[in-house]
């Protein structure tokens, strides 16, 4: 019998090729109900992104996005361990080195912003509506996490 090949083709690369990342979709509730999402600008490009990394040994994937939040973005706050989504993108290693990442995409509950931090003079942040986070990025995948996001649909962050 002919093994089948069960690779994922993203774009063109495969599944094998990908690399894992972790992402914090950092948010706080207005008075009104209205969920607002935190954006931070990447470094190279200046687009819209949520801040993620590579996984950090010893940390699970929720605290892994966690400190990038921190890193990133000056975040503290409650994170959820349950992943809301996943997306991918094409991380650029050079002009002509391209590669493939799929992000895992983990709820935190912002409760502070610290006004310095890690990459403090690198980016920028800024609150938007969920509907404007979404049309501020460029994964299609990403638009659609950040447009049906609902935090009281979450389980309690206690185990976190």
């Amino acid at each position: 019998m002919a093994k089948r090949n069960s690779s994922i083709v993203l774009g063109s690369f495969s599944k094998r090729e990908a690399r894992a990342q972790f992402a914090a979709l950092c948010f706080r509730t207005k008075k009104k109900g209205h969920t607002e999402v935190l954006l931070v600008t990447s470094r190279r490009s200046g687009r819209w992104v949520l801040p993620k990394g590579w996984p950090i040994e010893g940390l699970t994937p929720v605290q892994s996005a966690l400190r990038e939040a921190f890193e990133e973005a000056g975040v503290q706050g409650k994170p959820l361990d349950q992943c809301v989504g996943h997306y991918w993108y094409r991380k650029a290693l050079s002009e002509k080195a391209m590669l493939p990442c799929i992000v895992s995409v983990f709820p935190v509950q912002v409760r502070e912003l610290s006004a310095t931090f890690p990459e403090f003079a690198e980016r920028r942040r800024m609150w938007f509506s969920q509907k404007n986070a979404a049309a501020r990025v460029d994964e299609p995948a990403l638009k659609q996490i950040l447009r049906q996001f609902d935090p009281t649909r979450l389980r309690s962050a206690k185990a976190a």
